[in-house]
């Protein structure tokens, strides 16, 4: 048979928990890059609200003014 010439080899490694801790340090490091860019896309929607509306405001105070005598 051809089974019994064949060799096998197993490869350990002793740093088991070191990879793991890296493995969670990145995951970790993504998840707060995740999180830093939904707070930037927040940031930026509420500054446009913010802008439009006053935008508005003003325009709406330029038309309602408009109608006073001087």
């Amino acid at each position: 048979m051809l089974n019994e010439n064949r060799q096998q080899y197993v490869i350990q490694t002793n740093d088991a928990k070191g990879e793991e801790g890296v493995g969670k340090a990145m995951g970790v490091i993504v998840l707060f890059v995740i999180f830093l860019a939904a707070v930037q896309y927040a940031y930026e929607a509420v500054m446009f609200w913010y802008r439009e509306t006053i935008a508005w405001v003003s325009e709406t105070a330029a038309y309602v003014g408009s109608f006073w005598p001087l």
